[in-house]
């Protein structure tokens, strides 16, 4: 499904044209919520915070994706086993 204007507010990936490098165009892609469409212009915020103005000309790509997956709890750390031969905290004075 391409992007509209009816996608601000969703989250999106969008392949932007970067330039040329020896002759062969560059892309890079970004990732975030579709914060506006104006003017030609796509501004988009990254999980960061930080806003990405992409122009419209520039975009060969895109596409709403679904939300970031829930953070994955931790496993708590296995319980430190001694080593083999010593005591558990037995001193001899």
């Amino acid at each position: 499904m391409p992007l509209s204007p009816a996608d601000v507010g969703r989250r999106v990936v969008v392949r932007r044209r970067l330039g040329v490098e020896e002759g062969r165009p560059v892309y890079g892609d970004v990732l975030g919520v579709l914060e506006s469409w104006t003017a030609g212009v796509l501004t988009i915020r990254r999980r960061d915070g930080h806003l990405v103005q992409v122009a419209e000309e520039d975009v060969v790509a895109g596409k709403p994706v679904p939300p970031p997956p829930a953070p994955r709890r931790r496993r708590p750390a296995p319980p430190e086993e001694s080593a083999p031969g010593q005591t558990g905290g037995e001193s001899v004075d």
